[in-house]
Order: structure tokens, then C-alpha cells, then sequence
């Protein structure tokens, strides 16, 4: 795209911000709620778009950028919009949600870029928090790169923030704090001013301008013609490949999670069904499968043609719209009582959930809960649910209703999510995918602020925590949630019962006793260890299984995590085929933990592994 004048090579992308509310309309970007998910993907994602197939570190194939940094998960709700919001974070979950996917973007991934977000966190706004980008950015983690602010971020702590009385002091908190590159054009017409009133040093912007072009220079930008460089001969040629286009429907196969599966419902038999009904205001929609931020697809498969690829198919969309606020629910019923089997396409899309857009409730729209129950009231044979969405939903009723056998979340499946889903529902892949977020009844969205960013529960107040890590009320299904059509089960075949940390003689905690102790290279030497899992599949189909390793430490500090993902790895298993899975365990990364004042340290204790319903404990002494 770049060799045809139609993009750059600075991709402001990936979004690593933590999906921390159902609500919010930004969600759908992310990897979901987990800082160690978010982590990886977020190294995996930058390198992928930076690093070379020559293998030269110093340069870039294009440049990746980390947003939002920090603490961003409100655009606008309920009247309170990213512009003026001012996040109330603790240390301690500022150090062990918020933080670690910048961090592992920079230190692990070599990112380019990061950029700061429009909110404020603790009454400063982020853009203007030299503690936050020339302390933490520039001085712990060592970035290689440039800081961006978000488009008119500076604008926004000038007009709606109110941050400082002129433009020129706005532009000097800025480039001060580290900024080294404005979305917009406020340093463009304040920097001069800020510098000729003495606000800002001439040998700082230097630094800005050379941050910028230092990632210029990684790019290949004063290297000549770039027709001679690596990659000069690439073109439109190579965009939307067979290769490609079979990825983009690999993506989405993987991606997809399988919720409920009754017997007798999935997989549907191509050759049984003679008739399908494929029913829902999102059975032939097109630009709601890529969402946010997607590129321009080289073409769409619908649910509906999907489908109807392989049987004769009859389609209803049910509602006028996504809002559904008014279902015709007879012609949906007539369709669905004469078929052999029915797909419900429901959901959202941009209407309901996207940038600048949160939503209030996290209930399907308008009357799209009654016209699935109606639906499925007269069908004759299997009935299918496919949520197509960026949020998770309250489909409890669904999850409870015998007539639906099957329920599948497609998320936002992008170009191919058709033929994916197809391929699902016709038994040609089995299914893999896992949530990446927890699913909330609607009575957590009745009575939880969205403003509330603590990650913990508060009984004082009645707040119940965010994600699976530090919520305790009812879900409708569990973050890693996910089915197959195969059983899998799983075994700990290597794990230590015991792990002895040595402690010099005159450590405080050798002649006391200590619950944590701080983490430094001696200690963690001592602390890493393999956990090796057997993992078997025991049913009639090939399929992959995601191995998900979690940790429940002790409680050692307030508001410890009650479980925590350590790692995962995805394997694929033919019928009755069984591999061994092996973690590298690093016992100061994965099973430490956060204390009040934000320092992160090892627990001390019995620490309880878990994969699936098989646990193992481990001890940690001194």
C-alpha cells in the first residue's frame, strides 16, 4: 500500500488498552480484559509488523505504536466522555492491570511508538505527565522510538481540560513531559511561542524532531529509491492473494467461540438438512464483520452466503436494524417452523458499541431477545444462535432455553466471517476459540458505575471488582471460556511441590516472618521452574485445544488476585492423539504479586496451579 501511494509506514496500531468494563465501545480493539493475553499479543503484534525478513534489528518493515497509554476505557457514557474524564487508578492496579502491556510493548516488543490517550489519570492529563512518559517511558523502559498524543489530545487538554491558561503552555507541559510528536497541528502553531517565552528549552524540541526522525530513518525513508529496498517490489499484486484471503478465513475459524452445544445440534450435516432458515439483522451484513480501524476488504461473505453455499436456504432478517426495535416476528416464525434447522444471526454493531460510543446496557438490542425465543418455540429441528458482536452479551435466557442447542460469539469475524462460520456449523473445522473476556449479566451493568476504575471489589460500596481475576458475582460465561466438538482432557505430569528460595543470613526476612519478599536477580534466579501438561483428545474429531495454565496465589496483601493466568499454548490433536505441553514458569513474573503501594513481589505460600479442573499446589519458602 505504501509502494502505491495509498499509506505510510507508521501504523498507529495496536490498541493494548485493558478491556476492563463490557461496556465499552473501544473494546472491540483490544485482546481482551488480561494483562498477561494483552502482553503477548501485544509483543506478537509488534514484532510482526516490525521486524524485517533480513533480520536487522536497527531497522523497521513499519513502524507499530502502543495506545492507549494509560489507563483509557471510557469514551462516552452516560454524559461523561474521554475528553473530560479523570481516571481515579490505585497504584496497585496502575502496576498490575493498566502498565504491563505498555510495558512488555516497549521492553519485550522494541515498539516504535506509543501514544498517550485524551483522559486524564489522576487529575493529570496524560500527554502533560512527564512522570508517565519521561520517567516511566523514557527512563524504566527505554524506549526506542517516538511519543505521539492522540489526534487533538493537546487541543482537548487546552479547550475541555483547561489545563493551562495559553496554548504556548499547553505546547511546553507537552513536549516537557516528552511528547515528541502532536496528532493535529497544536505544536505546529504554539511550539515557537512556547519556546521565545522562555516555557520550553529550544534543545527539547531538538529531541522531539529527532525522535521522529530516527523512526524515519529505521524506515528506510532517506535510503534512496524504494523500489531497490527490501521490500520495493511488493504491490497491489500482492494484496488479496488466495494465501491471503485463506488467512483472513483461518482468522476467523480460529477466532470463533463455541458456547452451548447440546447433543444433536452442531456439528449440521450438509447432506441431512435439505432446508435451513438463517434468521437475524446480522445474517447478511457486510461492514459490521470488520468493525473499528479495518483496512478495505477484497471481499465479503455474509453469514447468509456462508450458509447458503452449501444448502438451500430461506432468509428472514427478523428487524429493520441492529436497534430491532420493532421484529417481525410471524414471517421469522413461518420460516423457521418450515426448515430443518435454524440459524439466528444477532448482536450489534457500530450503532451500539464503537469509538465514542459505550453502551448503557449489555443486553442484545431492542426486541432481538423475543424474537429468538419465539423463534426457537416453533422450529422443528436444531436451532443455532450466533451472537456477532465486540462485547460480551447477557444471553442467559439463551444459555437456559432447551430449544436452542447451539450458541456460538463470532466477535467482529471480518471479511471471511461467512464462510468461517459455515465451515463450523457444516462440521468442516472444529471450533477453538476461547472468550477473551468475562460475559456480565445485565444487573452488573444496572448497577456499576463505568467511572469506577478499580479493578477490586469494595464491600464498603457494594463495587464487585472487574474481569475474572477480582470479580466474585454471577457471570453468564467465564473469561477462557470455550467448547469444542471434540473432549479434551489434561493432565500435570512435571510440576514442583516444593520451591526453597535462599535468603543471605542477614536478610529481614530470615529472622522473620514474611509473607512477600522483594524481587531482585538473586531471588529470581532461584525461582524459575517447567510445569509439563499431558494433554489428550479423547473425542472423534481433530481439533485444537487451547492449554490455559492459571495461578491462584496466596492471599499475602489486600486485594490479591483470586486467579491469574500464568501462560498459554494452543495445540492441535488428531482423534485420540495426546501431547505433552510444557511452561517455562518464571516464578518473579508469574507468581508474584501487587501490594497497595503498587511494588510488585513474590508471595510466599501455597500457590494453586489450575488447568481446567486439575489443580496442583506449590509451595514457596524461604
Amino acid at each position: 500500500m505504501y509502494n502505491a501511494g495509498l499509506a505510510g509506514l507508521t501504523y498507529w496500531s495496536p490498541n493494548v488498552n485493558i478491556f476492563r468494563d463490557p461496556r465499552w465501545g473501544r473494546g472491540q480493539e483490544t485482546p481482551g480484559e488480561d494483562p498477561i493475553l494483552t502482553s503477548k499479543y501485544a509483543i506478537d503484534y509488534v514484532q510482526g509488523l516490525q521486524e524485517r525478513d533480513d533480520g536487522d534489528k536497527n531497522r523497521l518493515k513499519v513502524a507499530a505504536c502502543c495506545k492507549h497509554y494509560t489507563a483509557y476505557d471510557v469514551d462516552n457514557w452516560k454524559g461523561v466522555d474521554r475528553y473530560h474524564f479523570s481516571a481515579t487508578v490505585t497504584k496497585q492496579d496502575m502496576e498490575d492491570t493498566f502498565q504491563p502491556p505498555f510495558r512488555n510493548c516497549i521492553v519485550n516488543g522494541n515498539v516504535a511508538s506509543v501514544m498517550c490517550s485524551y483522559n486524564k489519570v489522576n487529575g493529570k492529563p496524560t500527554c502533560g505527565d512527564r512522570d508517565l512518559l519521561e520517567r516511566v517511558i523514557r527512563g524504566e523502559w527505554k524506549l526506542n522510538g517516538y511519543i505521539s498524543s492522540d489526534c487533538d489530545s493537546l487541543d482537548v487538554m487546552f479547550r475541555s481540560q483547561h489545563w493551562a491558561q495559553t496554548p504556548e503552555e499547553i505546547a511546553a507541559d507537552a513536549l516537557n513531559a516528552g511528547l515528541d510528536l502532536n496528532c493535529g497541528d497544536f505544536l505546529k502553531f504554539n511550539t515557537l511561542g512556547a519556546v521565545q517565552g522562555g516555557l520550553v528549552k529550544e534543545t527539547v524540541v531538538d529531541r522531539a524532531v529527532s525522535n521522529n526522525f530516527a523512526t524515519l530513518m529505521r524506515l528506510g525513508y532517506f535510503d534512496g529509491n524504494p523500489r531497490k529496498q527490501l521490500y520495493g517490489n511488493l504491490g497491489p499484486k500482492d494484496v488479496c492473494s488466495p494465501a491471503h484471503q485463506e488467512l483472513a478465513r483461518e482468522a476467523a475459524r480460529q477466532g470463533i467461540v463455541l458456547l452451548k452445544n447440546r447433543p444433536s445440534s452442531l456439528p449440521l450435516s450438509p447432506t441431512s438438512i435439505k432446508s435451513l432458515a438463517v434468521i437475524g439483522p446480522n445474517a447478511n451484513v457486510t461492514t459490521t464483520m470488520i468493525g473499528n480501524y479495518a483496512g478495505i476488504p477484497c471481499k465479503y461473505t455474509t453469514p447468509l452466503q456462508g450458509l447458503s453455499a452449501s444448502v438451500k436456504t430461506v432468509y428472514q432478517s427478523g428487524c429493520r436494524n441492529i436497534g430491532c426495535a420493532t421484529a417481525q416476528f410471524n414471517r421469522a416464525k413461518k420460516a423457521a417452523a418450515a426448515a430443518d434447522a435454524v440459524v439466528l444471526v444477532m448482536g450489534d454493531d457500530l450503532s451500539e458499541e464503537a469509538e465514542g460510543r459505550d453502551r448503557t446496557s449489555v443486553s442484545l438490542p431492542g426486541q432481538q431477545n423475543r424474537l429468538i425465543t419465539e423463534v426457537a418455540s416453533v422450529a422443528k429441528g436444531p436451532v443455532i444462535l450466533v451472537i456477532m458482536s465486540g462485547g460480551g452479551m447477557d444471553i442467559g435466557f439463551a444459555k437456559k432455553n432447551t430449544k436452542i442447542g447451539s450458541i456460538l460469539w463470532v466477535g467482529l469475524p471480518g471479511e471471511a466471517g461467512g464462510a468461517a462460520l459455515a465451515d463450523i456449523i457444516y462440521g468442516r473445522y472444529n471450533p477453538s476459540g476461547r472468550l477473551p473476556m468475562t460475559w456480565y449479566p445485565q444487573s452488573f451493568a444496572d448497577t456499576v458505575s463505568m467511572t469506577n476504575m478499580n479493578m477490586r471489589p469494595n464491600p464498603a460500596t457494594g463495587h464487585p471488582g472487574y474481569t475474572y481475576r477480582f470479580y466474585k458475582g454471577e457471570t453468564v460465561y467465564q473469561f477462557g471460556y470455550g467448547l469444542s466438538f471434540s473432549p479434551f482432557i489434561q493432565q500435570v505430569v512435571q510440576a514442583p511441590k516444593l520451591i526453597q528460595i535462599p535468603l543471605d543470613e542477614n536478610h529481614v526476612c530470615s529472622s522473620s516472618e514474611c509473607q512477600t519478599i522483594e524481587m531482585d536477580d538473586h531471588h529470581c534466579g532461584h525461582l524459575g521452574f517447567n510445569v509439563v501438561i499431558r494433554v489428550k483428545n479423547v473425542g472423534k474429531f481433530e481439533g485444537s485445544y487451547t492449554v490455559l495454565l492459571f495461578s491462584s496465589p496466596p492471599q499475602v496483601t489486600p486485594d490479591v488476585p483470586q486467579i491469574q493466568l500464568v501462560d498459554f499454548e494452543k495445540v492441535s490433536l488428531a482423534p485420540q492423539q495426546e501431547r505433552l505441553v510444557r511452561f517455562n514458569v518464571e516464578g518473579c513474573r508469574h507468581l508474584s504479586v501487587v501490594d497497595e503501594d503498587g511494588n510488585r513481589k513474590v508471595a510466599l505460600g501455597e500457590h494453586v496451579l489450575h488447568v481446567e479442573d486439575v489443580k496442583h499446589s506449590l509451595t514457596l519458602k524461604i
